[in-house]
C-alpha cells in the first residue's frame, strides 16, 4: 500500500485520502479494454460516491500502473502517464481519463506501422490537451534518441525508463497478473468486476468501508 513521493498523483484526490482507514488498489492497463471499463465506472459514479458517503473513516485509492505486455503499446503509454506523473501529478488522473477514452488509438493495428517515436508524438500530444500539462515537456521525456549514447551504449530507453522499471518491479512484488486487479488493504478482492455498476460498488462498499 506504500507509494513513493513521486508518484503521488496515482493517489485519487477524495475528502478522505488523508486519514482515509482504507485503500483500495486498481491496477489498471491503458490498453486493456476491461482496464477502460472499470476505471469509467469508478472516475465517473464511484468516486463522486465514495466523496458523498465513505469519507468517515474514508477510503484512499490508488491507481497502479500495470503494463500488459502481449500489447506492444502497453509499454509506451503507461511510459506516457510517468511522464505525466513527472511533470503535472495533480493531472494523472485526468490524463488517464483521455487516454482511456482514447485507448483504441494504440491498439495493434493502429500503432503497427508507425515508429516508436510517432506514437510518442501522439501520446505528448493527447497528454498536452489536459489542462496543466506540457506537451513539448512530455515528448522530451519520451522521445528515445536514434544515436549512441556517450559510453557507446544502444539500448538506451528514455527518461521515464527508471521510473518504469520501478513500477514494474513493485507490482511483481505482489503478483499481480491480470488487468483489471483490485487489492483492498493489501488483499486481492476478487469478487470485484469490471462490470460492476455504482450500485453494486455502493453495496460492496457498505459492508467493507466501515
Amino acid at each position: 500500500m506504500a507509494l513513493p513521493p513521486k508518484f503521488a498523483g496515482q493517489l485519487l484526490a477524495t475528502a478522505s485520502t488523508t486519514n482515509a482507514k482504507h485503500t483500495i488498489e486498481i491496477y489498471l492497463d491503458y490498453v486493456c479494454p476491461f482496464s477502460a471499463k472499470i476505471f469509467k465506472t469508478f472516475y465517473t459514479k464511484v468516486r463522486p460516491l465514495i466523496e458523498e458517503k465513505y469519507t468517515n473513516p474514508g477510503v484512499r485509492v490508488i491507481f497502479r500502473q500495470q503494463i500488459q505486455p502481449w500489447h506492444p503499446s502497453s509499454t509506451l503509454t503507461h511510459e506516457a502517464g510517468v511522464a505525466v506523473l513527472r511533470t503535472s501529478p495533480q493531472s494523472f488522473w485526468a490524463f488517464s481519463e483521455k487516454l482511456f477514452e482514447a485507448q483504441k488509438d494504440y491498439f495493434d493495428v493502429n500503432v503497427v506501422n508507425e515508429t516508436r517515436n510517432d506514437t510518442y508524438k501522439r501520446l505528448a500530444k493527447l497528454a498536452g490537451s489536459v489542462e496543466g500539462v506540457d506537451e513539448k515537456t512530455i515528448y522530451d521525456l519520451l522521445v528515445v534518441p536514434d544515436k549512441p549514447a556517450a559510453d557507446g551504449g544502444l539500448n538506451i530507453g528514455n527518461k521515464v525508463t527508471d521510473d518504469v522499471k520501478f513500477q514494474v518491479k513493485a507490482n511483481r512484488v505482489t503478483g499481480v497478473h491480470v488487468t483489471p486487479t483490485v487489492l483492498f488493504n493489501g488483499v486481492e478482492e476478487r469478487s470485484i468486476s469490471s462490470g460492476w455498476t455504482e450500485e453494486q460498488w455502493d453495496e460492496w462498499l457498505k459492508k467493507n468501508a466501515v
